[in-house]
């Protein structure tokens, strides 16, 4: 029997949350599925993902959720086009002071998501095997 497992990688550092981006780089997202939960202090990002960990580079669903954030900017992003897909990069941080700045960069050009917090707390989890 074929015994298939789910990811769940918690990041709670710099080193952490580049294996989440290593393992979301070229993943597509919807402008829908990135919701920021204002009175939470969360981001969650639903992405369609290569499944980089195995060597069949199958698709899985996956969210990301980023806790503690005071708050969000966005570049060069419409968020009223619901249907616009983007193509996520990279995931990096930056500590600023007594702050960290983790930015999301996407494909197109000079579009990215900066993100305001005072600790790393993301969670990279796949939510079914395959699309």
């Amino acid at each position: 029997m074929n015994k298939r497992y789910l990811a769940k990688i918690i990041a709670k550092d710099k080193e952490g949350l580049g294996l989440i981006s290593a393992c979301c780089s070229q993943s597509r997202i919807k402008i829908s599925n990135i919701k920021y939960l204002k009175q939470n202090k969360i981001l969650l990002i639903s992405l369609n993902r290569i499944k980089k960990e195995s060597n069949n580079n199958e698709l899985v669903n996956s969210i990301i959720k980023f806790d503690y954030i005071d708050f969000v900017k966005a570049k060069n992003i419409d968020q009223k086009s619901v249907e616009q897909e983007l193509e996520l990069l990279t995931i990096d941080c930056v500590k600023t002071q007594d702050k960290f700045e983790i930015i999301l960069t996407f494909s197109k050009k000079n579009t990215y998501i900066t993100l305001f917090t005072e600790v790393i707390e993301v969670n990279l989890e796949d939510q079914n095997d395959n699309i």
